[in-house]
């Protein structure tokens, strides 16, 4: 399949990626995600690999887009959970003081 990353068009395949990524140790994962045969990479570390480009070269947004298209599981950055209740000023200022314990 014909994918454009970083303005030049590469013909990817899934095998083709698979075998490229096979052997390769994964870098810890802080970003954008993609899971290869049974591993998960940094989009930023496949791009790279698979394109043999430096990673200041293309968004992880292409490399994304190139692997949902080849059938690869792509993640996003987990976000942290919401607060149960956010305090209004007076108890977080109370709590802050030793006063009453929030949310009593």
């Amino acid at each position: 399949m014909r994918c454009v990353i970083a303005r030049f068009p590469f013909d990817l395949t899934r095998s083709g990626v698979l075998e490229s990524m096979k052997g390769v140790k994964p870098e810890e994962v802080l970003g954008t995600s993609v899971i290869v045969g049974r591993r998960t990479f940094p989009v930023k570390q496949v791009g790279q690999v698979v394109t043999r480009q430096d990673r200041r070269d293309f968004t992880a947004d292409e490399v994304v887009r190139a692997m949902t298209q080849l059938g690869f599981t792509c993640r996003d950055v987990p976000r942290a959970a919401p607060s149960a209740r956010a305090l209004d000023p007076f108890q977080e200022a109370s709590a802050l003081l030793g006063g009453a314990p929030a949310g009593a």
